[in-house]
């Protein structure tokens, strides 16, 4: 029944105006569909029948929810879109219906985090229940056709789908498989071991594929190789120059701001003026995270770090103390 896109209200067929508002009835626009790269995640509970029989349905309800609700805060937190639960599994998309840059690398830290919920659920499970949960991932990148996230719609269909899926079901449990698409963007960015090719249902060659270890602390979605001479950007170097030197005989702070498109050469120009002056000043670097919670600072904590010689490794009292060096004086006290 023809929908009137004004007041809503349904008419018969082959009316051409609305019976309740009197409008023109429109045609409905077939849905948009588009062509985009995202990295699709599938995990899958293992022994999800012996749980069963373990467990009495209401138990097994509760115990279901809850994993089901750590695994979609997981994905959430690091901008997974979940497209939908399947029996004890879950699919999600991370680039839909926004596209970032580091997507691949958000679904391998989501991948991660699960696993590390998971093992915290366990932990309740083993002392209340005496038993655990295990589960399987598969991680692909690839281009796929999606809905139109403009009316909501998040399915998303294609051979990255697939294999993505085929990954889970051929990991073993607590492994987390990912793509060969997903490994050449994060090469740099993670710890992973090639296995064996796998002959995955569906595909007619196997499959190349490697186990997820790590993301590598600090790691970035791309690594930026600039280490071509750089061209026509002597104006913007004169001006950096000029603002430091103008700081070193002030023994002021300045701020410079470099901003640009995407790929302009920021990096680049950066990378440039700091290796003039290294030998002449300490180069301290600090990152803002592209998401996160309790991240605001996230700059200026890195630099004071590096400052500090300070490692993840150091425990509060010890990194407190290191940082206190940098100060003068008694103001080294009021570190805590």
């Amino acid at each position: 029944m023809p929908l009137c896109a004004t007041c809503g209200q349904d008419n018969t067929e082959g009316a051409r105006f609305c019976s309740a508002c009197g409008r023109p009835l429109e045609a409905a626009a077939p849905p948009r569909e588009v062509r985009k790269v995202v990295t699709v995640l599938f995990s899958d509970v293992t022994g999800s029948t012996n749980l069963g029989e373990r467990l009495d349905p209401e138990s097994l309800r509760r115990v279901m929810a809850r994993y089901f609700e750590e695994m979609k805060a997981a994905l959430e937190s690091h901008g997974g879109t979940v497209e939908k639960f399947i029996g004890d599994a879950v699919m999600a998309v991370f680039g839909i219906p926004v596209l970032h840059e580091d997507d691949a690398l958000r679904a391998v830290r989501a991948a991660l985090e699960m696993r590390e919920r998971l093992d915290r659920m366990n932990e309740d499970l083993e002392r209340d229940r005496g038993l655990r949960i295990l589960t399987r991932t598969g991680i692909n990148t690839g281009e796929v056709v999606a809905g139109d996230p403009a009316s909501s719609q998040t399915l998303v269909t294609g051979d990255p789908v697939n294999v993505a899926a085929r990954l889970e079901q051929a990991a073993q449990p607590g492994e987390i498989l990912i793509g060969e698409g997903t490994h050449r963007l994060l090469r740099d960015a993670v710890d992973a071991e090639q296995i064996a090719p796998l002959s995955l249902k569906g595909k007619g060659e196997p499959v190349t594929a490697f186990r997820l270890h790590q993301v590598r602390p600090g790691a970035e979605a791309v690594r930026r190789r600039i280490d071509s001479p750089m061209v026509g950007r002597d104006r913007q170097l004169s001006l950096l120059n000029q603002t430091f030197e103008a700081a070193t005989m002030d023994r002021a702070c300045h701020l410079f701001t470099v901003i640009g498109s995407p790929g302009v050469g920021k990096s680049r120009l950066v990378q440039e003026f700091v290796a003039a002056i290294s030998e002449r000043a300490t180069v301290l670097r600090g990152r803002c995270l592209p998401y996160g919670e309790g991240i605001t600072y996230w700059p200026v904590a890195e630099m004071v770090k590096q400052a500090a010689v300070v490692t993840d490794d150091d425990a509060p009292d010890a990194a407190a103390a290191k940082v206190a060096t940098l100060l003068p004086g008694e103001e080294g006290g009021l570190v805590a």
